[in-house]
């Protein structure tokens, strides 16, 4: 099969394009930078250069592939991401999420592509009571934070333009190992061991976790199994801030993370940092399971972090 990917040499890109690759597929990967691209051609795939906000390069090279699914991992999100200054931190990422999704659709629609396959996020779920997990017709965000809003409206416009066209999104949970913020090298765990990183007041926020070998392995199914629509990418194993934090820490080798009341949260990390870490909700992959053909390698973080973090 012709894949393409959009962001190939991102977190899950450099996990899903060797997967790809040995499963035989022919994988063009689109990147901003010539090394990058050169390092897909070393991978086996085909690297092309474009800027996914120039609509005329990215048509030309969703043409020139030909490709049968085009798959969009687009992102551009900092090494650390300032809470109190998400808007500034998250406006490119923002843009690629609106524009460079109709970008790529509206590419994708004119090589005759059959099936776009985008990401998504499973944390911009709208509250419910307390122990809800939100399964994938639940609404989005309907009041975020005014320093998220423009993400929140992102979000929801990316996943319109992608249904729209009858595509497939994937709401995929935090990610954890190799080459994310949630790893001994990422952000997260040196901010870990630097004890810069708390529980905010009693840590009731439950955080949806997924390995990245495991998000990579579900965007593959995606490709040809499951309907059009959306599927929440998570473990088996939603958990509040309270549980997961301390396990992460130990780990990678960090100290027990500290306790800091959220007042006091508020006026470092702003109330979008204080919201994720006290009444974040967590998700259900029972849809992905039953309709992707998919099961995680890691049902838990715990067997995760476990095997994989330390």
């Amino acid at each position: 099969m012709r894949v393409f990917i959009a962001g190939a040499t991102g977190a899950i890109g450099r996990q899903l394009v060797p997967m790809l690759v040995t499963d035989g597929h022919e994988v063009t990967g689109m990147t901003r930078s010539p090394e990058r691209a050169a390092e897909l051609d070393a991978l086996g795939a085909r690297g092309v250069v474009a800027d996914a906000l120039d609509a005329g390069a990215v048509r030309e090279a969703v043409a020139a592939a030909a490709p049968e699914v085009l798959v969009h991992q687009l992102t551009a999100l900092p090494q650390r991401i300032d809470p109190r200054k998400v808007e500034r931190d998250f406006e490119l990422n923002d843009r690629l999420r609106s524009e460079g999704t109709h970008i790529l659709v509206e590419a994708a629609q004119a090589a005759g592509t059959r099936r776009v396959v985008a990401q998504s996020i499973a944390f911009m779920y709208e509250p419910g009571p307390a122990g809800t997990i939100h399964a994938e017709q639940d609404p989005l965000l309907q009041s975020p934070p005014p320093s998220f809003a423009r993400s929140a409206n992102a979000v929801a416009e990316l996943e319109r333009t992608v249904l729209a066209a009858n595509g497939v999104v994937l709401r995929y949970g935090y990610f954890y190992g190799p080459g994310t913020a949630l790893s001994g090298g990422g952000s997260t765990g040196q901010d870990l061991r630097r004890r810069r990183f708390p529980i905010v007041g009693r840590g009731t926020g439950v955080w949806s976790m997924i390995h990245i070998r495991d998000a990579a392995r579900a965007t593959a199914a995606a490709l040809t199994n499951g309907a059009s629509g959306v599927y929440n990418i998570v473990d088996d194993d939603p958990a509040p801030v309270s549980e997961w934090l301390p396990a992460l820490a130990s780990a990678v080798g960090a100290p027990k993370p500290m306790r800091v009341p959220a007042w006091i949260a508020r006026l470092a990390a702003g109330e979008y940092g204080v919201q994720v870490m006290t009444r974040a909700q967590g998700a259900s992959n029972a849809r992905a399971r039953a309709e992707l053909g998919w099961t995680p390698e890691f049902p838990s973080w715990r067997e995760g972090f476990a095997a994989d973090l330390g």
